[in-house]
């Protein structure tokens, strides 16, 4: 199963610009159908720009795909770089519509950007951490 998360307001449309969002709804989603994992309530955001991007991305790190209605270039970065597939949609896009396509599609292969982001979360076999931590000690980066 799939965690997917929404940027929503109220539980039935994806309305929330990322930035700017307090709940987040965590579906987790397969072949056989979907259900609410866990609803995510933040506190206001920050007038940091960093702890607003931070306290958001912390509340979704466990999700593969992030709906939201908007999203700023630096933010859009830091999700990407920590593994998760944000998908802008236009604002009031009904969760349980979208809900429906993913469960269509969760027997299906992924799209090439979710399967990548899948891939890349991954655990990293023992030989290539073993090899890195090898050059790492050879270049004297060990600690």
């Amino acid at each position: 199963m799939l965690k997917i998360a929404f940027a929503t307001g109220d539980g039935t449309a994806v309305d929330q610009h990322f930035g700017w969002c307090r709940r987040f709804d965590v579906y987790e989603v397969g072949p056989e159908g979907s259900h609410l994992f866990e609803t995510r309530l933040l506190e206001a955001a920050s007038d940091d720009e960093q702890d607003k991007i931070e306290s958001r991305l912390a509340a979704v790190t466990d999700c593969v795909i992030l709906n939201i209605g908007d999203i700023g270039g630096t933010a859009a970065a830091k999700v990407v770089k920590a593994k998760i597939h944000p998908v802008k949609v236009a604002k009031g896009t009904s969760v349980e519509d979208l809900l429906t396509r993913y469960v269509r599609d969760a027997g299906r292969d992924p799209p090439p950007l979710v399967r990548k982001v899948l891939k890349a979360r991954e655990p990293q076999p023992a030989a290539q951490s073993w090899t890195r931590s090898v050059a790492a000690e050879l270049k004297g980066d060990a600690a």
